[in-house]
C-alpha cells in the first residue's frame, strides 16, 4: 500500500544549527501517527516544513504521490493537507463564525461549506452556542477547538495537529483528546505531535520517538505505551 505521506531522510536547519537531522516515517490513510519527544526535538519544525512554512535542506517529502519539497504553503492546503498549529493562531477579534469560514477560504462551494461548519459545531457544540463572539474571548481550549474546526473546513486528506492540549486544564486536554479518537473512528488522518506522550501513544496507530533531531525509536502506539525506555523517560515512571 502507497502511504498518503512519506518523508525520507528529512534535513531542516535554522542558518547553521541543523534541528531535523535526516528523518524518516510515513502516514497511511486513515492512520493517526504521532510524534513525540522533549521540547527541541524537532517536531515542531517537522510540521512546519511538511506544510511549506519551512524549506528543508534536503529529503523528500511526497504527499498523495506527489513531491512536496518545492510547493508553496497555500498550494499544499489545495492538495489537502492541513495544519493547526501550536499556539493556535486565531484571528481574535473575529466571530467564531468567521475564523470557521476562513478555514474554507479556498473552497467557493457555499452549500458544503455551511455543512462543514455545522460538523465543526457538532464536534464542538460550544463554538457553535458562541459562534457570534470574538474569538478573542475563548478560553484557551475552546481556542484550540477553534483551530481545529478551522484546520477541518480545508476537508484536508491529512490532519496535522500540533500540541493540541498544550497548556489546557485536564478536563479540557480529555476533551480535546475525545475529539481526536472520534475524528479518527470517523476516518479521518491525523498526524499529531503532542507533549501528553501516554494520551498521543494511546490514540496511535504508529509512534515516533524524537530526540535532538532524530527519531530514535518507533512502532505501534500500544508497542511504544510499554517500551520500558519510553515508559521512563517519556511517562514518568521508574
Amino acid at each position: 500500500m502507497t502511504a498518503l505521506l512519506e518523508v525520507e531522510d528529512l534535513r531542516v536547519a535554522y542558518g547553521k544549527i541543523e534541528a531535523v537531522k535526516g528523518i524518516s516515517f510515513s502516514v497511511e490513510e486513515g492512520q493517526v501517527v504521532t510524534l513525540i519527544g522533549t521540547n527541541g526535538a524537532g517536531k515542531t519544525t517537522t510540521l512546519r516544513t511538511l506544510s511549506g512554512l519551512i524549506k528543508p535542506l534536503s529529503g523528500k517529502i511526497t504527499f498523495g504521490g506527489q513531491s512536496l519539497e518545492k510547493v508553496p504553503a497555500h498550494k499544499i492546503v489545495a492538495l489537502g493537507l492541513a495544519h493547526s498549529p501550536e499556539g493556535r493562531h486565531i484571528f481574535p477579534r473575529l466571530t467564531i463564525e468567521n475564523n470557521l469560514q476562513l478555514g474554507a477560504y479556498l473552497r467557493n462551494d457555499k452549500a458544503a461549506i455551511a455543512q462543514d461548519i455545522k460538523r465543526a459545531y457538532d464536534l464542538f457544540p460550544i463554538l457553535g452556542e458562541r459562534r457570534k463572539q470574538a474569538a478573542g474571548t475563548l478560553s484557551g481550549g475552546e481556542q484550540q477547538m477553534l483551530a481545529m474546526g478551522r484546520a477541518l473546513m480545508s476537508r484536508p486528506k491529512l490532519l496535522m495537529l500540533d500540541e493540541p492540549s498544550m497548556g489546557l486544564s485536564p478536563i479540557m486536554m480529555q476533551k480535546i483528546m475525545h475529539t481526536i479518537a472520534e475524528l479518527k473512528s470517523q476516518g479521518t488522518t491525523i498526524l499529531l505531535v503532542e507533549q501528553n506522550a501516554q494520551a498521543a501513544l494511546s490514540l496511535a496507530d504508529q509512534g515516533h520517538v524524537m530526540e535532538i533531531g532524530k527519531i530514535v525509536l518507533n512502532g505501534t502506539g500500544a508497542d511504544l505505551l510499554h517500551d520500558e525506555s519510553v515508559r521512563k523517560a517519556y511517562l514518568g515512571e521508574d
